[in-house]
């Protein structure tokens, strides 16, 4: 597998994680936004992700894939309805609607995505310095 093809499969992992990044950074900020009905509550959203091949074949088998954001998609996971009949927002049942977001399974999968980004950054590095190395090599 050749330095580009490292560097592409990583730059579009961090490119990938950086989707994932923004999309739980809106989902916590909208965490505990209201609605009167559930047509106009916030719903979580999560990027979906797919493993596209480049390169040839080494040995029979794909040198490696890189990583694309197919669509960002709402949670279908239910709203939580709350009795709450001072609220302005609230409908003529007394209730507020909240967004489907977990804020703990959020910031676990933040940690998650940060972790992600910075071992592809790690690989980056790793790259400059092989390749540097390689050109002292030349200069013998």
């Amino acid at each position: 597998m050749s330095f580009k093809q490292i560097s592409q499969i990583a730059g579009s992992a961090m490119a990938a994680q950086t989707t994932r990044l923004n999309t739980i950074a809106s989902n916590l900020a909208n965490a505990q936004s209201a609605a009167g009905s559930e047509d106009g509550a916030y719903r979580a959203k999560k990027p979906v992700f797919a493993a596209l091949p480049i390169g040839g074949e080494a040995g029979g088998q794909l040198a490696g894939s890189r990583v694309q954001v197919l669509d960002v998609v709402e949670s279908d996971e239910p709203l939580r309805r709350v009795y709450e009949p001072e609220n302005p927002l609230a409908n003529e049942r007394g209730e507020v609607f909240y967004p489907n977001v977990n804020p703990v399974a959020e910031m676990t999968d933040m940690l998650s995505a940060s972790r992600a980004f910075e071992t592809n950054v790690e690989v980056l590095g790793r790259i400059k310095s092989m390749q540097q190395s390689l050109l002292r090599l030349g200069e013998s």
